[in-house]
This record gives structure tokens, sequence and C-alpha cells, in this order.
């Protein structure tokens, strides 16, 4: 296509052989999420933009730079295409009352938007599966998040996966640190770069989440917030740690982890790899405990997660994870008008008895039919001609396993074939 219309770069179509990749891992996360307890949630793909700025934080890149946005000319609306996806789920959460009937452990899966240069693992249309347990504010179900995720590799078959935590207080906690930092950056004025001066006075957390290798020493040397942290955060953060080493789960307490959006605070985790370069966080969440009240809720705490889809997909595929592409039971080959209707009528017919059956449509001798049938991956090619017709009865010929063909009655062939 040279001249054609292309798909738009970053914004990947996802073709019939790979596909069966994305259906099996969403069976593993539907089955794997209902084991606890968690229930789908599904949300629009656009919302108010102001949606994002309250939550997300009105100086960090998503909202700064990365954000689609545009106005709707019939109201004059400002829209943005979601770039995440636990603010929509808490505006549906408020907007529906959920909470009046308890807290909620809810799930959600699909497309977030980007606006930013594609990379490996990193794409302007990207996928995401997002967990969130609202009205819960201890740390056992900051630890189960996390050990559900140690659940969830295993199911997968993606081994070697790095678990980071951190603390981020409380708001008063946050606000110290926050002076203290302040303090810290402007002595070394002359060395920060343009986005930290930018940072410096409206989000200092976020300079400690720089890319810049120029800034990595400055970073380093710059003061800690669990110097900062109340007495009830650390208590969290403890249980928390201690729930984990009893579960056997293994982890590193990482200082600088600051996560890249404005409403998290205590708990903080990331789980890393070192196989897919710059990009390696495949699974990122903490405790948002603001958020609700934030977007114009009744305070409540609440925590979750998210995973990038297309990661975890890739690294599956680097682990060597199996996963075999679908194929039918029974192609069925027929010739004739008479044997045309008769196929009909057995493909439904097998259909009702959970099979699954490719209907050859268009003409075509018996000869390439039967390549068509071999070309699907079939395990039995199922035969109507005249003779069957007449009979009321159908051909079944393996095409997988040295075994003669057959000729039976329909009612035969579901039983004969799960044998």
């Amino acid at each position: 296509m040279v001249n054609g219309v292309k798909a738009i770069r970053g914004m990947n179509d996802v073709l019939p052989d790979e596909s069966y990749r994305w259906i099996h891992f969403e069976q593993i996360i539907h089955q794997w999420l209902a084991a606890y307890g968690y229930r789908n949630i599904r949300t629009p793909l656009v919302e108010q933009t102001d949606l994002f700025i309250r939550s997300i934080g009105e100086v960090t890149d998503i909202v700064e730079k990365e954000m689609y946005t545009f106005i709707d000319h019939l109201n004059n609306d400002s829209l943005t295409l979601r770039p995440e996806g636990t603010a929509s789920c808490v505006r549906a959460v408020i907007e529906h009352n959920l909470l009046y009937a308890g807290p909620q452990r809810l799930y959600y899966s699909g497309p977030m938007f980007r606006h930013e240069r594609p990379q490996k693992g990193r794409y302007r249309q990207f996928h995401q599966v997002g967990v969130e347990a609202l009205g819960y504010a201890g740390p056992d179900i900051d630890a189960e998040l996390i050990i559900m995720c140690s659940r969830l590799w295993d199911l997968l078959g993606i081994p070697g996966l790095r678990l980071e935590i951190s603390t981020l207080g409380n708001a008063e906690s946050r606000a110290l640190y926050r002076t203290r930092l302040i303090k810290y950056f402007e002595q070394h004025h002359d060395k920060l770069d343009e986005d930290s001066l930018r940072r410096l006075h409206t989000n200092p957390l976020r300079i400690l989440d720089s890319k810049n290798p120029g800034m990595k020493e400055i970073i380093a040397g710059a003061p800690k917030l669990i110097d900062d942290l109340d007495e009830e955060s650390c208590t969290h953060f403890e249980s928390l740690q201690h729930i984990l080493r009893e579960q056997g789960i293994n982890f590193e307490i990482n200082l600088r982890l600051v996560r890249g959006l404005d409403y998290y605070n205590r708990t903080v985790f990331e789980w890393i790899t070192d196989k897919l370069g710059a990009q390696g966080t495949v699974c990122a969440g903490g405790r948002y405990d603001g958020l609700i009240e934030q977007v114009g809720g009744k305070s409540a705490p609440a925590c979750g997660f998210a995973m990038g889809i297309e990661r975890l997909l890739t690294l599956m595929q680097e682990n060597d994870k199996e996963i075999k592409q679908p194929v039918p039971d029974i192609y069925i080959v027929h010739q004739g008008e008479q044997a045309m209707d008769y196929a009909w009528k057995c493909a439904e017919f097998l259909r009702n008895a959970r099979l699954s059956v490719v209907l050859h449509c268009g003409d075509g001798s018996f000869k390439s039919q039967m390549k068509k049938a071999d070309a699907t991956g079939a395990r039995y090619a199922l035969i109507i001609g005249d003779d069957e017709v007449n009979a009321q009865e159908v051909t079944i010929k393996p095409l997988r396993e040295p075994i003669e063909q057959v000729s039976v009655k329909l009612t035969a062939v579901a039983e004969l074939i799960r044998k």
C-alpha cells in the first residue's frame, strides 16, 4: 500500500495468526481474577479531560505531553482518549454509587492511549488489564494484589520478574518531604535539566523518576522520604512486608520508587523485567486513598494495579510459552446440490454437539476441498456425496492419524470423534 491508507504509527492491527495468543491470555486473566473474587467493569474509551487532570495530576508527562485530547464541537467539551483506567473506574464507581453496597473488587481490560513516540513494548494505542480494590484500608489488600500477581506470572509461564516495593506515606509526611526536596534541588539548580526545573516547585517528587542519566548523581544524593514517614504509614508498610514474607514473596525495597501519577499514597510497587530494554516495568500499582474524594466522591480508601498486555505477551513468547492455535474438529467436504443441503444440516447438528466445524463454501473438486481441509489443521474431514445423502450417512476421514475412514450415521459422529 504505497499510497493507500495505513494504520497510525504506534496503533497496530492484531491479525488472526497472532490474535489467538491474546484470546488465550484473556481466558487466563478472566479465570485468574474470578478465583480472587474480582468482577468485571467496562468504561468508555473517552472521558472528560478534567477527569484525568484532576486525578493523574496537571504536572505529569501524561497530562502535559501524552494525552489525545480534542474539542467536541457539538457542545465545546474537551474530551480525552483514556490514558489509563483507574480514573475512569473511580468515576464510574462514584457515578453509580457502587460503594454503597460495600467494598468492591473490580477489574477491566482494553485499549489505552498515549501520544508519544512508539518504541519496543510501548505503543500509542496499547492494552492493559487493571485491577482495583476500593473501600479497603488495610495492608492485607495491598498484599493480596501483589500475591495474585505472583500467581499470574506462574500461570503465564513468565519467570524472573523482580518485585520492588516502597511507601509514599500520607499527605502530611509527603508535604514535609516535598519541602526538603525542593530545598535540596534548589541547591543544585544549575545542574537540573529542563523537565526538573519545570517540576521543581509544582511536583518535585517526579524529579526522582527522571530518566535523564545526567540527573542520576543528583538524585542519588537527594533526601529520602522514609525519613519523614508518619508512624501509621510505617506500620502499614511493615505489615505489608510481613505478609509478603510469610507468603514467600521475594521483594526489594526501593526508596526511590515514585509512580508517575499524582494520586498514589502509601504502598507503591512495580514488577520489573530485564528483557524489554528501557521499558522494563510490566505491572505497577499501589494505594490511592485520596483519589475517590478528589474526583468528587465520598472519601474512601483504594488500591490497584495495571499491567501491559503487549509486554506480557512478548515475555510469554520469549520464555517459549507454547500456545497452540485452535483448529477445527471437522472440515465438511461436499459435492452436489443435495450434498450441499445435507452438509448444512450436518454442520449445525455437529455444532449443537459442541464440535467446531468448518463447512466448505464455494466450488471445487473433492481433491481441492481435501487440500483446504488439511490446510485448516482440522482433525477430520467429513465427506458428503450422493452415496452419503442416499444412505443418510457421512464418511469420516482422519487427517492427523493413521486410521481408516469410516461411514456412519450422523448421530454417531460426535461420540466417535471424542473417542
